[in-house]
């Protein structure tokens, strides 16, 4: 039986844990409980030990990380925010549709499992070299995925990401986050208690598919990872949309205990976190649960990851109120045992005991193994310091730069993506018409609308991971402050290699450190998320890791939905501002990285404390209704800031760069912490007044033209209808390719 654990992914040490809990030799169908719960993506045994360093608790957090399926913040107004981000890279990077799609509905039902409706969804994708037949292969199917998963349940989605770089040629990354809504008195727990109650699984039934998804999501992508294609799991979104109203029914119920998703690992897993949470057990029949294939095994049963399935704990008496209410959304609800008070699992088939196991050995915290990884400095760092700005020769032309950014992939406009996804769906997206940094979303019958971003710049965690993190999680924030939101919790999403590398264990410790940083200065909590390690290819024996990415979904409340602030230029002659100062930086950026083709470099220019001084300052110049536009400088540097806030209204702009820094670095380069705000002339005198007396950094760069574009002086051949056509093209021109 030990080599069929180590097949199955466990570690020596490891089954010898498991013979010490059971006090004998586990019998195959446990070996395959133990695989499964204890692989990383389940147990978290090679992250938990710094995850817990990151900050959970604040005045609004209500849930904290890793209480429940996801976190849930206080907006006021009896109002709870359910929000998660998680992955779903493998499965994508074999069957991108399916992968993508199941990724959609495992993360809605995290939220609605705790008695919130689902009102928003974003995502975070990175994909390989655009070039390549592969890659857009792998875009067309996630992307598609994603949109009639979505679009079926009726769920707008609000913003996200899509980025590309060769180092995910491989591995992409499809990184999923739904946002929900409820009443902070109707929250539902992943729970289980009272002797003799019992336990329904509802939905949909169980088949093969996803069986051993836990392990498969727990290793490298090989040559040979098509042969893990059972391991995808295969959705429905119609029956997810039934499944949705009959559990927002349910919550309304005083008899019902506890729900969760069966997500990873199936039944074994919810029923082992909803047992272990309260000390309870359960005996469970696993001929009374509902297969798709006649003579399924134990341990495909317990094992799979079927789609569109629940675990439901009531009150004892209440089963037909219960299966009433699942009959009239035309539902599976089959009950298929008890909860004990003795904190086992007993599994039976055809009265035999298949397997029985205490709870908490399966879980985190309980039995689960905790790991301290060793991780050291890779030799790529060094050369990053190396790096000297007055090596690289300014360019001879800057309107070839320039063209050359706004048609790049990863600055132009995603639209070709985007366009399959329904965003205007509820009618709640605010920001569909009138676009501004983050997706802001109203809360009907309230003044008050979230702000929702992803972010994550990988070329910056790679250069250094303690940076390029604490960028990541402030990026998200300024976003969420210029669309006139107050920064209020993140979940995140981190992606990474091979945990027993140490060099990738070195990044990963980097970006807690960074993101931890980050978490405390702005005062903001993690309220849950996901590791996915891993992605890393193994190819004619060389490993291949992504860029570390650990992408940040940051929530943000508007107090008053009239504080929404958009992007775009409003009319010629209006004032343009940086506030916060730029620099003569230009690493890391798309310009250094895809024009100069100059790889290794340190993460762009940021300082903590100007970053919070450049945010307090926005805020309260929106709060007091002095500007008309606020646009993050990001990706691209102030050229492409400046043109994304023209292309809506169809403006320019005539703008004067600084004689004590380099061209390129004023126009293209990222130096962090940088706000552009526009603003009518008579507006000017009380917007200065307030940045002096907050003693925050601005500049007066030029103002709002017709059309035109005017870099010192100078009409550039362009205008910015010429720009606008590019940006919208030209990642639809490479899927035409």
């Amino acid at each position: 039986m030990l080599a069929k654990a180590q097949e199955l992914g466990l570690l020596k040490s490891e089954y010898e844990k498991i013979k010490s809990i059971l006090n004998r030799d586990p019998n195959f169908t446990e070996v395959c409980i133990y695989s499964v719960m204890w692989s990383e993506h389940c147990s978290y045994k090679n992250s938990v030990k710094w995850l817990k360093k990151l900050p959970t608790n604040g005045k609004n957090v209500i849930v904290e990380s890793g209480k429940e399926n996801a976190g849930v913040v206080d907006i006021g107004d009896d109002l709870g925010i359910v929000f998660k981000i998680e992955s779903h890279n493998h499965p994508s990077a074999i069957e991108p549709y399916q992968g993508a799609a199941t990724g959609v509905g495992g993360i809605n039902r995290d939220i609605f499992t705790m008695g919130a409706r689902p009102i928003a969804q974003l995502n975070s994708l990175r994909l390989g070299e655009i070039k390549l037949e592969k890659t857009k292969w792998l875009l067309k199917g996630i992307v598609k995925g994603i949109g009639d998963y979505g679009n079926t349940l009726g769920i707008p989605v609000v913003g996200g990401e899509l980025q590309f770089n060769e180092c995910y040629n491989t591995n992409p990354l499809v990184n999923a986050m739904s946002v929900g809504i409820l009443n902070i008195d109707k929250i539902i727990s992943a729970t289980a208690y009272g002797n003799n109650n019992p336990v329904f699984i509802v939905g949909a039934p169980t088949g093969k598919d996803g069986i051993n998804g836990a392990v498969f999501a727990s290793q490298d992508i090989t040559e040979n990872s098509i042969n893990n294609l059972p391991s995808v799991q295969v959705g429905d979104p119609f029956l997810e949309k039934l499944l949705l109203e009959a559990t927002q029914e349910l919550s309304e119920t005083d008899y019902l205990i506890g729900m969760q998703d069966m997500g990873a690992a199936g039944i074994i897993c919810t029923t082992s976190e909803m047992s272990a949470k309260t000390g309870a057990g359960m005996k469970i029949n696993l001929d009374c649960v509902p297969t798709r294939q006649p003579n399924m095994l134990p341990f495909e049963i317990l094992l799979s990851e079927s789609q569109e399935r629940m675990l439901v704990v009531i009150k004892k008496g209440y089963e037909k109120s219960l299966k009433n209410i699942f009959i009239k959304w035309d539902l599976s609800c089959d009950e298929i045992g008890y909860v004990t008070n003795d904190g086992i699992l007993n599994y039976y088939s055809g009265n035999e005991l298949v397997a029985r196991v205490p709870a908490k050995s399966l879980v985190l915290g309980g039995g689960a193994p905790e790991y301290d990884r060793e991780y050291k400095e890779p030799s790529y760092f060094a050369n990053t310091l190396n790096f000297d700005i007055n090596n690289i020769e300014e360019p001879e032309n800057f309107e070839d730069v320039a063209e050359f950014l706004v048609a790049h992939v990863n600055i132009a406009s995603k639209n070709w993506a985007t366009e399959q996804f329904d965003s205007m769906v509820g009618g709640i997206n605010m920001s569909t018409n009138y676009p501004s940094d983050s997706g802001i979303v109203n809360i009907k019958n309230n003044n008050k609308a979230i702000a929702l971003t992803t972010d994550c710049n990988a070329r910056y965690v790679y250069s250094n991971p303690e940076t390029g993190a604490l960028i990541a999680v402030c990026e998200a924030a300024r976003n969420i402050t210029c669309s006139g939101g107050i920064p209020t919790a993140i979940t995140n999403c981190l992606n990474f290699g091979n945990p027993y590398s140490p060099e990738v264990y070195w990044q990963f410790v980097g970006a807690i450190k960074g993101i931890r940083k980050a978490c405390l200065a702005l005062n903001i909590p993690v309220t849950g998320g996901n590791v996915s390690f891993y992605n890393q290819s193994v190819i004619n024996d060389q490993e291949i890791a992504v860029f570390p990415t650990p992408t940040i979904g940051m929530l943000g409340v508007l107090e008053d939905k009239r504080l929404a602030t958009t992007l775009a230029f409003k009319k010629s002659e209006d004032l343009i501002y940086i506030i916060g100062s730029s620099k003569n930086d230009i690493s890391s950026s798309e310009y250094l990285y895809s024009f100069q083709k100059v790889k290794v470099s340190p993460p762009p220019y940021f300082n903590i404390q100007e970053e919070l001084k450049v945010q307090s300052a926005v805020q309260q110049l929106i709060r007091k209704k002095l500007v008309s536009t606020a646009h993050d400088c990001s990706d691209g540097g102030l050229f492409s800031t400046l043109c994304e806030m023209g292309y809506p209204n169809n403006l320019g702009f005539s703008i004067k760069t600084k004689n004590e820094i380099r061209k390129d670095a004023f126009l293209f380069g990222e130096s962090q912490g940088r706000i552009v705000i526009s603003f009518s002339p008579d507006q000017e005198k009380d917007i200065k007044k307030m940045l002096r007396k907050l003693e925050c950094k601005f500049e007066n760069i030029g103002k709002v033209t017709t059309k035109n574009i005017i870099i010192d002086n100078k009409s550039w051949r362009m205008n910015i209808n010429d720009y606008k056509k590019i940006h919208l093209s030209s990642l639809k021109n490479h899927m035409k390719d």
